[in-house]
């Protein structure tokens, strides 16, 4: 592998709504199993500070988020979607969303593949793992073909498309991890296989989503 260093529903929705980002920080105030106030500091035997509920004791711990999706490549084409929902209304992405309990990383891009593209899709391959810290979130995307070459738009897309891989739409990506992704891809296709690939993509902080190359990324590795 190289590398390029580059208790009940009330209490629950008291505690969703008293859920305060601060910077790339959630400070919950309100524990999400008995509805307590919280306090915030640092619980023995650990080094972060954590939201610990003052009635019940509990520690409420806040983990990534896992965002699962396919790179489609059918006759020499990428498929892509049009998101119909915010953020990055309007601009183009590839078929993904959050995993759900229950599923697989694979399962999960199928799955989203479906609801977005209306696509049924073979994952044949893990392509890329990307960290985006700020946010709290990791990609992981598939290589996947199409079982037969019928799609249209999901719920959530207003578009599908193929395109050939020197007109996908550079210039309105939804989000930095699918300029990274189709970068990496097209350089794999330039030297004639797609490898894997690790990185960490560190967003400029207070940039938003559409703003796809306020980014560096780092800590590349491929094989």
């Amino acid at each position: 592998m190289s590398s390029t260093h580059s208790k009940s529903s009330s209490s629950s929705s008291v505690a969703i709504q008293s859920t305060i980002l601060q910077g790339n920080i959630c400070k919950i105030n309100f524990c999400q199993f008995c509805g307590g106030p919280n306090k915030h500091e640092i619980p023995d035997g650990e080094e972060k500070v954590r939201a610990i509920c003052t009635r019940c004791g509990k520690i409420t711990y806040e983990n990534p988020k896992m965002v699962v999706g396919c790179l489609i490549e059918h006759d020499k084409k990428i498929l892509m979607c049009r998101r119909k929902i915010h953020p990055s209304y309007g601009l183009w992405t590839l078929p993904a969303g959050y995993m759900e309990i229950g599923e697989s990383a694979a399962e999960g891009a199928i799955r989203e593949t479906w609801e977005e593209a209306n696509a049924e899709v073979e994952v044949q391959s893990l392509f890329a793992q990307l960290d985006i810290p700020l946010i709290g979130q990791t990609y992981m995307i598939f290589l996947a073909k199409l079982k037969n070459p019928h799609f249209s738009p999901g719920p959530e897309s207003s578009e599908c498309q193929l395109f050939e891989l020197d007109d996908i739409p550079y210039d309105s990506l939804a989000f930095s991890s699918m300029l990274v992704t189709l970068n990496l891809y097209i350089e794999d296709i330039k030297v004639g296989r797609p490898k894997f690939h690790y990185g960490v993509i560190n967003k400029r902080p207070g940039t938003s989503p559409s703003e796809i190359h306020a980014y560096t990324l780092d800590f590349h590795m491929q094989s």
